[in-house]
């Protein structure tokens, strides 16, 4: 059952415009119409979240529409939540993972998406939130004791956190107990070799079907 087009262009509008209310209002609205949450994920949230992302780095508009924007998705993301634990998604977990945005970098509307498209396919997930330090992902890797690490940097600025993570977990013995996998816009493949990554996902449909190579390998 696709979603009805009136209620894809609220949720739209409410995403561009920053409006978590009325987004949260929506996702609500397209589940009690009987449509299936991950089809709104990947119909609807990720190729308009992917658009003002875009938007972002062309000068188009500006940090506040950007971490509005980002409100508004972590708002629709609850019910989405709700509603693939409704119906068992995550029943049989696939495997944990942290995931976080690195220290000095705000932006997380990239990450939110990942979080959620992975809840969808069945992971436990531990949303570490934005600007996380390198002995913030170690004390959580520590408690949580995860299958896999990601990590999201937007900002060249903040990149060299990524790295700095990495070294840290190398420092503390803690390298190869974990699998790190790591994504964003300043982010490549090559760097992500160059470092010694596990994985770069591009996208969240990619981070969640490298999660699940990961878990196979």
């Amino acid at each position: 059952m696709s979603v009805p087009s009136a209620i894809q262009q609220k949720l739209r509008r409410a995403l561009e415009e920053g409006e978590a209310a009325a987004a949260e209002g929506s996702v609500r609205e397209a589940i009690q119409a009987g449509i299936d949450p991950v089809e709104i994920i990947e119909g609807i949230l990720i190729p308009t979240l992917t658009a003002i992302g875009d938007r972002f780095q062309e000068g188009q508009i500006f940090l506040p529409e950007l971490m509005m924007a980002g409100k508004a998705a972590e708002a629709s993301s609850k019910p989405l939540t709700e509603a693939i634990v409704a119906r068992g998604g995550s029943s049989t977990s696939k495997g944990k993972v942290i995931v976080g945005t690195v220290q000095g970098d705000i932006h997380d509307i990239g990450k939110n998406i990942v979080v959620t498209i992975l809840r969808a396919n069945g992971f436990e997930v531990l949303d570490l939130g934005r600007d996380v330090s390198p002995s913030g992902f170690v004390d959580a890797a520590k408690q949580h004791a995860p299958d896999i690490i990601g990590m999201s940097s937007l900002m060249t600025t903040t990149r060299p956190y990524v790295q700095a993570t990495l070294n840290l977990f190398r420092d503390v013995a803690l390298r190869d107990r974990f699998r790190f996998l790591v994504g964003g816009g300043c982010v490549t493949e090559a760097w992500a070799n160059e470092i010694g990554a596990d994985g770069y996902a591009p996208d969240a449909a990619s981070a969640a079907a490298l999660c699940k190579q990961l878990m196979r390998d």
